[in-house]
């Protein structure tokens, strides 16, 4: 075997190394600059290895703002990101149903408007929408960030209805001769082979909702409804010493729900994008 050959392996490990410690660095950084004392975080950036360990960033940072602790604000996040998901993901599957499986009049023109609005940038609709939820008097609450996600996503449309189409259809013409009608052949049939897509979808949906920065921050003016997100800048202070040992510690802590999804779901994600679907 020639000698290129049998490096190969250990070259491409080797960079998949390096490339995943760079990846990582950041997270690195932030836990270790959490433990940091406030002066040494900027002061020796570059190093991960703290001169001493200072566990009080914790607890200065769990005790929030005006009587605001961070369990409110992570609290707050939980409630958003896991009532929006739950939207998000019921009406995306109902509407990739229907454009799957139930032929209906304008059904291209439909799905060519879905495409656009997935394509579209989302700062274009921003002032529109503003407007519209002032009008509403839905403006320091949760609506505004909630309720717009119970009328589907175009992007989990478009995967959950590229993995139904995998499906076989005559499975669904088995149920109609047994008498099921649409609604029944959704619940029984379609949904519990979609699990792949339905859970990845969720992934997604969580992660983009407990990340959300900007429409919180447009949307919210009480500090006792702000979730993780933007209780974070809260820390920042342009007129005395910024907390950054708290901020970052906070930061740290905002990581673990998204890390306990990821890793406990992350088999799904992959089989839910491929959309594989039913064999044979």
């Amino acid at each position: 075997m020639p000698l290129s050959r049998k490096a190969s392996p250990y070259i491409y490990h080797t960079l998949v190394s390096i490339l995943g410690i760079l990846m990582l660095y950041p997270i690195f950084w932030l836990i270790a600059s959490s433990l940091k004392p406030n002066g040494e975080i900027f002061a020796n950036a570059a190093s991960l290895i703290p001169s001493s360990l200072e566990f009080d960033n914790y607890v200065t940072g769990w005790r929030g703002f005006a009587g605001n602790s961070f369990s409110i604000f992570f609290k707050n996040s939980l409630f958003i990101a896991s009532i929006s998901t739950i939207g998000a993901v019921a009406s995306s599957a109902l509407v990739a149903y229907g454009f799957a499986r139930i032929p209906f009049k304008g059904k291209a023109i439909w799905f060519t408007c879905l495409m656009g609005v997935m394509m579209l940038p989302s700062d274009v609709v921003i002032i529109p929408q503003y407007i519209m939820y002032s009008k509403l008097g839905w403006l320091s609450s949760f609506k505004p960030i909630i309720v717009p996600h119970y009328f589907g996503t175009p992007f989990f449309v478009f995967l959950i209805m590229q993995f139904i189409r995998t499906i076989p259809a005559e499975l669904d013409e088995a149920a109609k001769i047994d008498g099921c009608t649409k609604y029944s052949i959704f619940f029984k049939i379609i949904l519990p082979l979609t699990v792949p897509s339905l859970i990845t979808a969720t992934i997604f949906s969580f992660y983009w909702r407990w990340d959300d920065f900007l429409t919180p921050l447009l949307y919210l003016n009480r500090p006792e409804n702000y979730p993780v997100s933007l209780a974070l800048k809260l820390f920042l202070d342009a007129e005395s010493v910024s907390n950054w040992g708290g901020m970052f510690a906070m930061a740290t802590l905002s990581l673990v729900p998204i890390c306990i999804i990821f890793f406990i779901f992350q088999k799904y994600i992959v089989e839910g994008i491929s959309t594989s679907g039913l064999k044979g």
